[in-house]
């Protein structure tokens, strides 16, 4: 973080990195088109089922070795997302918000990540850093996801509404998350970091629709504690996919 510029230069020279920028950068192209049609939380949901896809490739293509914690992790934590998905209610894009609901929402995300960023100067548990760096990266990934779901309600009528603080907030959080992602990749195991990172953006913009955005939660009491239910499968899921402490120490000391 010390030498920005030569570090986003370093990565760019990792042929594999590259690719993988590239092929997000068209993802999220699909993924701004998405959250101006539709709710941002069912969005989301939906893009949860790519953890299984990720699993998958990790073990076919780039010889990481998943043991079952972490494919009931991967596995769970998909599943609870994709619940959350196909119970979400409402055609329109629920695009309209409270300021004031949007600025303490992102104001909370904005503290918890940076307290996760900062994290390895109290750090609790020997060998996490890695992956308390993943999820401030998901965090911040879903400050910027929030932000450019407000923007979705009014640019496309009016283009010079683009100058906004939330396209300010998008742009700091995305890049703050690039360097977090980055980093978080060096120190943790590849798939937990990527899965944490993941759970985190997902959960902090399903959070976001519902508390900023008004998505609903359900339409009934049973609704209400299925949905609630699936948040929770989720949380828990997410605990189960990093890497045994023993076996995060051993890696970190070799």
């Amino acid at each position: 973080m010390r030498r920005p510029l030569a570090s986003a230069a370093g990565l760019f020279r990792s042929r594999w990195w590259t690719i993988g920028f590239l092929v997000a950068l068209a993802a999220w192209g699909l993924h701004v088109g998405a959250l101006a049609l539709a709710p941002i939380s069912l969005v989301q949901a939906v893009i949860s089922g790519g953890l299984v896809f990720l699993a998958v490739l990790a073990e076919r293509w780039f010889g990481f070795s998943l043991g079952a914690r972490q494919w009931w992790g991967v596995g769970l934590t998909a599943a609870g997302l994709a619940f959350l998905g196909f119970t979400a209610q409402g055609s329109s894009s629920h695009s309209n918000y409270s300021i004031a609901a949007m600025v303490a929402f992102e104001g909370g995300l904005v503290a918890l990540g940076s307290l996760l960023l900062l994290s390895h100067k109290v750090q609790l548990v020997r060998h996490r850093h890695g992956a308390e760096l993943g999820a401030a990266a998901g965090i911040l990934f879903g400050v910027s996801d929030v932000a450019i779901k407000a923007l979705t309600g009014t640019v496309p009528g009016d283009f010079l509404t683009i100058i906004s603080p939330w396209t300010l907030t998008a742009l700091l959080a995305s890049i703050g998350a690039f360097y977090a992602s980055a980093r978080a990749l060096q120190l943790g195991d590849g798939l937990s970091v990527i899965a944490l990172t993941a759970v985190a953006a997902n959960v902090s913009a399903i959070l976001g629709g519902i508390i900023v955005f008004g998505d609903p939660l359900g339409s009934d009491a049973f609704a209400i504690a299925l949905r609630s239910a699936a948040f929770a499968l989720v949380i828990a899921a997410a605990a189960l996919t990093p890497a045994p402490l023993r076996a995060a120490g051993r890696q970190a000391a070799a």
